[in-house]
């Protein structure tokens, strides 16, 4: 079956359909004998564009009233697009991009390099982690945004980008030219061994190379002897359709259905099924999701789950279930519309009803989250929803599963909450603004480049400690000794990931970080003791029961 190339989640298209809405709407408008409602909204669109007190070009007036029907629809999928949002949004579907290939972030008012991609021109340029960008083409960087910086620096590939870049140590900015290329943002960041047999993988988007990326990561890790996979699909906000249905099918028996989408037309509804089966017989894997996952994301977990191939452990996920269609409009725009909604094998809906009390775009940017040029992060509200208050549905081996939107996790493990201690410090620091992160990222940058000989398993020492603690006061950071041993265990997991991120780049440091990781703990624990995949869920089942009946 050949897959019409759908976009999903927050990064969702499809181009299906060559419809002009804006030709409509004024044709609609123009014809006496149309529609009614028509020739009113005619009416009042000439009387505001002629009497009203303030001047408004016309251009200006239909977007406001398309703006207004599609925020009356109710639903934040469904958007009005002009072509530089469409190309933000093709960038993050395709994963490519022109570019330099540095993670940023905003760092003490400067834009800063937080690591070069592997194998970019920023890379090979030399730029390290802890550069802050001063000067774009002649124009100071200072006060930017990473939005800003984005723009500044995406563009052709073979353009150069003149930029000059200021370092610790070097009492000048250092000016560089460095040749724009074509991007690609991995799908997989990072994968390796837990332990002895147990590998995991990171799926951090579903862009045009994911599956492939996924299966060349658990190739490499089967041939260093993994038998069981946690695949990590936290913070995972979807993509492509086809990359979700070909990554489910990488686990599935051929012919299985993996997802369908149900449409206004009972007609045009579609499933999705495994075109090709299972790859890794005999594999045993742990899907994590979180109040992050969405659309694709949820697809490929909803699928598994159903059809007994994954646990999957975490929190509830995001319940992006609509299916969007791209319509081309005139003048290069582009009108995103709700034109389905996606249902898993055993017929629950993904699609969370949104708390109309927050209802609006799950897309946005988190304060001093690390980007790509690539793209961005997205947040989300948890669900408190119990499972008990869900309606109940049944796996292929009758394994009972929730529905209410969403994918609910066979177990439910949650990040740890902070100590009262520790809420306390966090507190304390954060009336500082950013610059307890600051202190944090400028202390790490600086301990690796002075330590060249540092060890991979290296471990923050008292004196490390120390003075991480004198540099945050003498930083204007009002906190107590107290409040800061009370938070110490916290503090010093991010000063030894900050440190592994600098020196050795993300892959150690989310190695660092997992060992750290309740969900990530609870998952290879199960897999340390099953021998199969059965064995996985009935281990799980227990725990589940044992924490509801401790809550």
């Amino acid at each position: 079956m050949k897959l019409k190339r759908t976009f999903l989640g927050p990064v969702l298209v499809v181009l299906v359909a060559f419809v002009s809405g804006g030709w409509l709407l004024q044709r609609g408008a123009g014809e006496g004998g149309g529609e009614p409602n028509a020739q009113i909204f005619s009416e009042v669109f000439q009387r505001v564009s002629r009497a009203y007190v303030e001047p408004h070009p016309s251009g200006e007036l239909y977007e406001m009233a398309i703006e207004g029907m599609l925020q009356e629809l109710g639903d934040p999928h469904t958007t009005f697009m002009t072509a530089d949002e469409y190309n933000d949004l093709r960038i993050q579907t395709t994963g490519e991009y022109g570019g330099l290939g540095i993670q940023i972030a905003e760092r003490n008012g400067w834009v800063t390099v937080i690591a070069p991609l592997p194998g970019t021109p920023a890379e090979r340029a030399g730029l390290l982690a802890g550069d802050r960008i001063v000067e774009v083409e002649g124009e100071s960087a200072a006060g930017w945004t990473s939005d800003d910086a984005v723009q500044a620096l995406r563009g052709k590939k073979g353009e150069p980008a003149h930029i000059k870049i200021g370092r610790v140590g070097v009492d000048e900015p250092i000016p560089y030219t460095i040749v724009r290329d074509e991007i690609h943002v991995q799908s997989v960041p990072y994968s390796y061994l837990l332990d002895e047999g147990i590998g995991y993988a990171r799926l951090t988007l579903f862009s045009e190379t994911s599956t492939q990326e996924l299966r060349n990561a658990i190739d490499e890790l089967r041939g260093k002897g993994m038998e069981s996979l946690i695949l990590d699909l936290r913070m995972n906000p979807g993509g492509l359709l086809d990359q979700g249905v070909s990554v489910s099918d990488l686990f599935l028996e051929e012919g299985e259905a993996i997802v369908e989408t149900r449409t206004r037309d009972p007609e045009d509804n579609q499933v999705f099924r495994a075109p090709r089966g299972k790859e890794f017989p005999g594999m045993m894997v742990a899907v994590l999701v979180d109040e992050y996952s969405a659309s694709a994301a949820e697809i490929v977990a909803g699928a598994l789950q159903d059809h007994d191939e994954a646990l999957v452990v975490g929190a509830t996920s995001f319940g992006k279930g609509s299916v969007q269609t791209l319509f081309p409009l005139s003048g290069g725009n582009f009108l995103k519309l709700t034109t389905g909604k996606w249902y898993t094998p055993s017929g629950r809906s993904i699609q969370k009803e949104p708390d109309r009390s927050r209802l609006g775009n799950p897309v946005e940017l988190l304060d001093n989250e690390p980007i790509s040029e690539g793209g961005a992060p997205l947040t989300a509200a948890t669900d408190s929803t119990p499972p008990e208050a869900r309606e109940a549905y049944r796996t292929d081996s009758g394994r009972i599963v929730y529905g209410g939107g969403g994918i609910v996790p066979d177990l439910t493990v949650l990040p740890d909450t902070l100590t009262t201690a520790e809420r306390e410090f966090f507190e304390a620091a954060s009336k500082a603004g950013s610059t307890y992160s600051d202190v944090v990222y400028r202390y790490a940058v600086e301990f690796a480049r002075s330590t060249p000989d540092l060890d991979r398993f290296f471990v923050v020492t008292p004196a490390m400690h120390e003075e991480f603690f004198e540099r945050l006061t003498a930083a204007g950071v009002e906190v107590t000794r107290e409040q800061f041993e009370g938070a110490s265990d916290l503090i010093d997991q991010r000063l030894g990931y900050e440190i592994a991120l600098a020196a050795f780049g993300r892959g150690a440091a989310s190695q660092r970080a997992t060992a750290s990781d309740e969900v990530v703990s609870t998952a290879l624990e199960l897999l340390r003791q099953a021998d199969s995949q059965e064995a996985l869920f009935a281990l799980a089942e227990r725990m589940e029961n044992q924490a509801t009946a401790s809550r």
